[in-house]
């Protein structure tokens, strides 16, 4: 079983930028799909990015442009570069590892971490 630790969540102000980080352990998820997803305050989780392990990429449209997914397979570790955030960005973000992209597109990946608060104030 991977274990999924998410650091790098903050308060911001809105404009400004965030780096979210997720590392695994347990064992390499380097041949895994990676992803990440937020739920705001009332709201149901949703989708935000994906990255293969080949360095395939995905975005939600409200995130296009302004977040960028990447991953360091020799760390286990995936990022999300958050820029010009607003605050409809705010949110607890979660990490989450899965080998099918169905699977982790529609929420159902088998690892998830606990969860990093990001908060955008106006």
């Amino acid at each position: 079983q991977v274990q999924l630790v998410e650091a790098g969540g903050g308060l911001v102000q809105a404009g400004g930028s965030l780096r979210l980080s997720c590392v695994a352990t347990g064992r390499t998820v380097s041949n895994e799909l990676m992803g990440w997803f937020r739920q705001g305050p009332g709201l149901e989780r949703e989708f935000v990015a994906a990255i293969y392990w080949s360095g395939g990429t995905y975005y939600a449209n409200s995130v296009q442009g302004r977040f960028t997914i990447s991953r360091d397979n020799a760390k286990n570790t995936v990022y999300l570069q958050m820029n010009s955030l607003n605050p409809e960005d705010t949110a607890v973000y979660y990490c989450a590892a899965d080998q099918n992209y169905r699977r982790l597109r529609l929420g159902s990946a088998s690892s998830w971490g606990q969860g990093t608060q990001v908060t955008v104030s106006s």
